[in-house]
């Protein structure tokens, strides 16, 4: 990954940018996590990229690196509860601006990957942030793929650490995503509260004893 496509965006000004991400819409289980991270506009880290593409030890180390050398980063989150009672997009959108209202400093300009840009208001200040949505941007811009890796590892922790609690689904192997083995004992075992409703009706419908006993 290169520096072009962030450079010009400095050019015309935004000394502070800030890259925006997620990780978690898709998972059955689990909060949705954002990041947002304002880089230094020197001092690249190398080996940056969409935190997908990055094998789980190496993006620890990055996200540590990303974590020391940000101007600000901040992570924000979206309940499993907000999920089912909001939708999966809104939930993102407040996940991903709970994470740019804790960054220390306001940004310029925020480069948030996918295909919507919610509105964005940041503390104490007056008016909404400017900024623009990047399909595909954590493959573009070296500001959305840092995003991407702190807050894939944000949430990659916190369901290592929920795995202890309901050891039964395993969820620090696959992080609640569908899996097989994590449909297989969703549908042995029940949903536990880390679970998206609205997300796991087409896996246990059919399941032993019908919905009705799992909900």
């Amino acid at each position: 990954m290169t520096l072009s496509f962030d450079r010009r965006y400095r050019e015309e000004g935004c000394r502070l940018l800030c890259g925006v991400d997620e990780a978690g819409r898709g998972p059955l289980a689990g909060p949705v996590v954002a990041a947002a991270v304002i880089m230094p506009e020197k001092g690249r880290i190398n080996n940056i990229d969409d935190s997908k593409k990055i094998k789980e030890p190496q993006r620890e180390l990055l996200a540590a690196r990303i974590r020391e050398r940000a101007l600000s980063w901040a992570v924000g989150l979206a309940s499993v509860e907000e999920i089912d009672r909001i939708n999966i997009l809104q939930a993102t959108f407040l996940a991903m601006r709970r994470a740019v209202s804790g960054l220390g400093l306001r940004p310029d300009y925020l480069l948030v990957d996918g295909r919507d840009f919610p509105a964005f208001v940041y503390p104490g200040t007056e008016g909404t942030l400017s900024g623009e949505a990047v399909v595909k941007g954590d493959a573009k811009s070296y500001a959305i793929a840092c995003a991407s890796i702190l807050a894939k590892v944000h949430r990659d922790k916190l369901m290592a650490e929920w795995a202890e609690a309901y050891p039964q689904y395993g969820f620090e192997k696959h992080k609640g995503y569908a899996a097989a083995h994590h449909i297989a004992m969703l549908r042995q075992h029940g949903p536990c509260p880390l679970h998206r409703r609205k997300f796991i009706r087409n896996f246990v419908n059919d399941a032993p004893g019908g919905q009705g006993e799992l909900f």
